[in-house]
């Protein structure tokens, strides 16, 4: 059993489409953390940073418990422990990059992009050019390299579908402003399209709508999503 460590944000969102898209069984964990229930000393014993998503394996190597944090390793955990989604082993290599290629750059991107135009405090023009600038760059490189490709890897639906779906589904987040933000990338929109069309991608979506995730942003929300912020708290 997979014990799945769930906020409704982009990076758990992947960690759900695998594990709908495989079958795994799995008990999701809502971890609310506008509330700050991921800084707890029960949650940082699974995720030392005090992120989501993270999983436990009740049944890992050798039928230990075992804790996985990040989305791209988690993402390689299930996959290599399925037998799933990983695309032919001669793909190896261009898996593991676009993973990385994610991981490090769309990802963090247009996360920060998101952050600087909808979240920080102060309308900062420089970080706002800075993060929309590169997560477009971003955009632009997946764009060309799908251009008469179904899938990000090879001919096969793999974990780097699944790990790009997760962010490219918040593209008016990233990059507000236009009706469609993805019509300037058309292999991305077709690309997209494809994935959102599936039909685990709807049960993905459904993870976790039966909590009632705080949604209102207060001092509390803030203190608990940008801890760093913040000076520490006096001993």
């Amino acid at each position: 059993m997979i014990r799945f460590y769930y906020h409704p944000t982009p990076n758990p969102a992947k960690i759900a489409l695998f594990l709908e898209e495989t079958g795994l069984p799995y008990e999701a964990v809502p971890v609310d953390t506008s509330k700050g229930e991921q800084h707890t000393a029960e949650f940082r014993a699974i995720n030392p940073n005090g992120k989501v998503p993270a999983i436990v394996d009740t049944d890992g190597p050798g039928h230990a418990e075992v804790r996985v944090f990040d989305s791209t390793a988690i993402l390689l955990y299930l996959a290599e422990k399925s037998g799933q989604l990983l695309g032919s082993p001669a793909d190896r290599g261009e898996l593991l990059s676009w993973l990385l290629y994610i991981a490090t750059g769309l990802g963090p991107f247009s996360g920060q992009a998101v952050h600087f135009q909808r979240a920080a405090p102060e309308k900062l023009p420089y970080a706002i050019n800075r993060y929309r600038r590169e997560a477009k760059r971003h955009y632009a490189v997946l764009d060309k390299h799908l251009e008469g490709r179904r899938f990000i890897v090879g001919g096969d639906y793999t974990i780097a579908d699944i790990s790009a779906w997760g962010w490219i589904d918040r593209a008016s987040f990233v990059l507000p402003g236009a009706d469609d933000p993805l019509a300037v990338y058309p292999n991305i929109r077709r690309w997209f399209h494809s994935i959102n069309d599936r039909p685990a991608v709807a049960k993905a979506r459904a993870v976790g709508s039966g909590h009632a995730f705080k949604k209102e942003v207060d001092e509390e929300t803030r203190r608990a999503l940008f801890p760093s912020n913040y000076p520490p708290a006096a001993a």
